[in-house]
């Protein structure tokens, strides 16, 4: 009987650090998923790789009609948006050392805001992105989300990187100023078991995708 009163508070400290809603806030909000409506748009092929560029990474599907799903995918917007701040990453690793010049991602205009977004190279850092390589590079004029299979493509002088070495893609805006108000989305690819990060304007943290992760591709130029 001495023991309960022990318990008692150990289940009331227990509850106080768990369900307090002032904790809970501080964690990161999962990003969130856009959804489009299913049409019959004619499929765009993507512009073509330049001639003496190799995919350093890509997960893109195979054919150039259906390289990712155009319906879904995870929100980009910037603090000015109607949307709140959400940035993504997807991450990488080269198979050998190599030197990456382009970028090319199924990110997409939502419809709201400039049409605009930064597209960027970044090291990692305990599992999300950490310094800056390349970029960003401002791409605009982007396509319509929900149209396949238009690319937004972003070209930078060569980054060194390291074979076996993680490396981020990064899709964000700028926190003041023009495209601040962007809202778009970057699409899904089939699923794949590697974790991605997010940026709801607190810093990056890793995330489980739950089976929905970023389309895209690195290219460069292979030793």
């Amino acid at each position: 009987m001495e023991d309960y009163p022990v318990k008692k508070i150990s289940l009331l400290v227990c509850l106080l650090i768990f369900c307090s809603p002032a904790l809970l806030a501080q964690a990161p909000q999962h990003p969130r998923i856009l959804h489009a409506p299913k049409s019959s748009a004619t499929p765009v092929p993507p512009r073509e790789r330049p001639a003496g560029l190799h995919p350093i990474f890509s997960n893109l599907n195979k054919s150039l009609t259906d390289l990712y799903n155009q319906y879904d995918g995870w929100t980009i917007s910037g603090p000015n948006s109607s949307a709140g701040t959400s940035f993504i990453a997807l991450p990488f690793i080269p198979k050998s050392n190599s030197h990456a010049v382009q970028i090319r991602v199924p990110v997409h205009y939502v419809g709201s805001g400039a049409n605009q977004v930064d597209l960027s190279l970044y090291t990692d850092a305990n599992g999300a992105p950490g310094t800056l390589l390349a970029g960003p590079v401002t791409v605009t004029n982007l396509a319509l989300w929900g149209t396949c299979c238009t690319l937004t493509v972003a070209s930078f002088p060569p980054v060194a990187l390291t074979a076996g070495t993680q490396y981020w893609m990064v899709a964000d805006t700028p926190l003041t100023g023009t495209g601040s108000d962007f809202y778009g989305t970057w699409d899904f690819i089939a699923p794949n078991l590697f974790l991605e990060a997010g940026d709801s304007g607190a810093g990056w943290y890793p995330f489980d995708g739950l089976n929905n992760n970023s389309a895209g591709e690195v290219l460069g130029t292979i030793p």
